[in-house]
């Protein structure tokens, strides 16, 4: 199969609130760098790609702009405005991905942790079935509760994966997901939501428990202990 030029989406307009920082997540600094910078330079060296759109906040677009330009030179490189909802944000950049683009990279901004082998084995598998998202399988027993914290079931955990980022599709499948979603109203939990209310097809590729999102103070903790480890 021809390589198909890569563009990668980070949305980056979170405001962190359960983290309880002052400043938004992904440009909290660990070590001289911030958090964003970190996630960026894991898509440093990967092949084929070709532009980079960051969603981030007002105040933070010209930031922005001087840091992709630093760690990708000579990418096309654009920061847009986000939006309400991370959905929005995706859309918003989804608008600036040129016609040549074949493939749609959707990362967290506060996964810093990420692989280069986990995202290419996710590209490879996206270029051939559509669409692929890193997940982990499930390790813990996992409930489903009504609202009034009573047990309802308890599901087949053989059949649970925890999804995580990237998630990468051809970009016309992604592009025809978010204007589905636009026409009818519907807001997903993540991109691949969006691709299997349409019938797209997507297929899990097993990463790392390492490839966890900065959510929670704890998370800050060993974010800031990997990096000081110089794992990376």
């Amino acid at each position: 199969m021809a390589k198909q030029q890569l563009a990668l989406i980070i949305p980056a307009a979170g405001k962190g609130e359960r983290l309880g920082a002052e400043i938004p997540k992904p440009y909290i600094k660990i070590a001289g760098k911030s958090i964003l910078e970190y996630t960026l330079l894991k898509f440093k060296e990967v092949s084929g790609l070709g532009e980079v759109i960051v969603s981030t906040s007002d105040q933070y677009i010209d930031e922005t702009r001087e840091l992709i330009s630093r760690v990708f030179p000579g990418l096309n490189c654009t920061v847009v405005e986000g939006g309400q909802e991370r959905q929005d944000s995706i859309r918003n950049a989804l608008e600036q991905i040129s016609d040549k683009t074949g493939l749609i990279a959707v990362h967290d901004a506060v996964r810093p942790f990420v692989s280069k082998e986990d995202i290419e084995n996710c590209i490879e598998e996206a270029s051939r079935s559509g669409g692929a998202v890193l997940a982990i399988p499930a390790r813990d027993t996992i409930k489903i509760a009504r609202p009034n914290l009573e047990i309802e079931s308890t599901p087949n955990r053989q059949k649970l994966w925890q999804a995580q980022t990237p998630q990468i599709f051809w970009a016309a499948l992604l592009r025809e997901a978010y204007q589905y979603a636009a026409e009818h109203d519907f807001l997903g939990s993540d991109d691949s939501s969006l691709v299997e209310k349409i019938g797209g097809k997507v297929v899990l590729v097993e990463g790392s428990g390492k490839n966890f999102k900065i959510t929670h103070p704890n998370d800050l903790d060993m974010a800031r202990y990997f990096i000081g480890e110089g794992v990376q």
